[in-house]
């Protein structure tokens, strides 16, 4: 034999032994994704059942909720998990994958997103006071028998902690705020139920902020019979009902397909972040934002008591910056400012999780944005969303009320410019200078051009 020969059958076996080598390694870590996802299922069924008993003993008296099926989720997902790691593996002639690290992250973000809740989806709508929050929320009450709409139910807990200790420790707030809608999520009403007053009794209450709000909890199967000498102040308009029987809410949002919560009391987004990464949600956030000398002129209508003092500089021509209206108006643009930084940023845990989106664009292009905020969220956009955008948002006369969702849309977006006294808009603009730019709306330099409507002071924006 030769030597060539011979150095051709030596590097033909050492081809063949990295070959086998490679196949082994490729089993083998096969083997052990196996028997992890096995051990990972168990334990997962062991902590439900573990849960659900402490449940049991802690809240003997809450409202009964059937228990929650984890073993689908688990299952579904170390289903996908596994066809993906054999995909990779043994699909591939070598074990170098040609995907980037990125790319490689987002495959297995999107396998996370989509494989723990069935479909369903969790919509929240964060906003503020007088952003058109009520309209565009309505947007998805409207959108049919498969969703379950919350109007506010954190306006419970907010009346309820006024006065108390845990109102001054924004960290406290936050997190119960954020405990509550991972339970309304989950269609548990139980920690709702002890922020509202008076207390519900077995489970029954006519006192839930604003239940006419939502097309769910007036549906036929939620509408209890007609109680004598029990006033409900927010009744449902649509059929006479009884007082709100919570556990019939239960099993109103529990047969539904998707879930969506509104909201103007989650200061900071970051906050969210543990309800977000819940494995049993799919939570998708949108934020509503509006030009800051908007909601002030709109602010000033709506809750014309508080705003007293706004009335009165208006009328001087003279407000010190120092006071301490303005260092809560300052306050508050900047957490909204820094939720949206927080959220335009997209960090792992909300990519693909949130959207930012300015009133203005809605009032302007109802039909279109609506389109794109049911894309986001990965809904069908019904006919039934559609017909009520036709018929909300082209009225020639507006319905009354703070929280009316009949608007002219376009005409409302600019009536604030004709109310504000310039002075005011100038205070706004210092105070709020950073969101208003982050926002892309634009600065006024007289009065004029803040009344002259030919003029935008929108600036053209993507939110990516």
């Amino acid at each position: 034999m030769t030597s060539y020969e011979q150095h051709t059958d030596y590097t033909l076996d050492v081809q063949l032994q990295s070959q086998n080598s490679r196949m082994k390694t490729k089993y083998a870590i096969v083997f052990i994704c196996i028997v992890a996802l096995v051990i990972i299922e168990k334990e997962s069924n062991i902590l439900s059942r573990v849960s659900d008993k402490l449940i049991q003993r802690q809240a003997p008296q809450q409202t009964p909720q059937p228990p929650l099926d984890y073993s689908n989720t688990t299952q579904n997902g170390s289903l996908m998990m596994l066809k993906m790691l054999l995909s990779k593996l043994i699909g591939t002639v070598g074990y170098n994958s040609s995907l980037s690290e990125e790319q490689e992250e987002e495959e297995l973000d999107d396998l996370g997103t989509y494989s723990f809740s069935g479909g369903r989806k969790h919509i929240l709508l964060l906003a503020t006071t007088r952003t058109g929050s009520s309209f565009v929320g309505e947007l998805f009450n409207q959108h049919g028998e498969d969703m379950f709409y919350l109007f506010e139910p954190l306006w419970h807990v907010e009346r309820m902690l006024t006065t108390a200790s845990e109102s001054n420790n924004g960290t406290v707030l936050s997190g119960i705020y954020r405990d509550v809608l991972q339970g309304l999520f989950l269609c548990n009403f139980s920690l709702l139920e002890k922020y509202i007053a008076p207390p519900p009794k077995d489970h029954v209450t006519p006192a839930l902020f604003r239940r006419e709000s939502s097309l769910s909890l007036c549906e036929e199967s939620v509408c209890s019979p007609v109680v004598k000498y029990v006033f409900e102040r927010f009744h449902c308009k649509t059929r006479r009902c009884g007082p709100l029987n919570l556990t019939l809410a239960t099993d109103s949002c529990l047969s539904k397909q998707h879930h969506a919560v509104k909201t103007v009391r989650v200061r900071q987004l970051d906050t969210l972040q543990p309800l977000v990464e819940d494995r049993r949600l799919d939570v998708r956030i949108i934020q509503l934002v509006r030009d800051p000398r908007a909601i002030l002129a709109s602010r000033m209508v709506a809750f014309s008591s508080k705003y007293q003092t706004w009335k009165t500089w208006a009328q001087d021509g003279q407000v010190p910056e120092d006071d301490e209206e303005v260092k809560r108006l300052k306050a508050n643009c900047d957490q909204i400012r820094m939720s949206a930084e927080v959220g335009l940023s997209q960090p792992r845990w909300l990519r693909r999780r949130y959207m930012l989106v300015r009133y203005e664009d809605i009032a302007r292009y109802p039909m279109q944005k609506a389109e794109e905020m049911y894309r986001f969220t990965g809904i069908p956009f019904s006919p039934q969303a559609r017909e009520w955008i036709l018929r909300n948002t082209q009225t020639m006369q507006e319905a009354s009320g703070i929280y009316s969702t009949q608007k002219n849309s376009s005409e409302q977006a600019e009536k604030w410019r004709f109310s504000i006294p310039f002075t005011l808009a100038q205070v706004v603009q210092r105070v709020c200078g950073p969101t208003m730019e982050l926002f892309g709306y634009r600065f006024v330099d007289d009065e004029k051009t803040l009344m002259n409507k030919s003029i935008s002071l929108l600036e053209e924006k993507l939110f990516l």
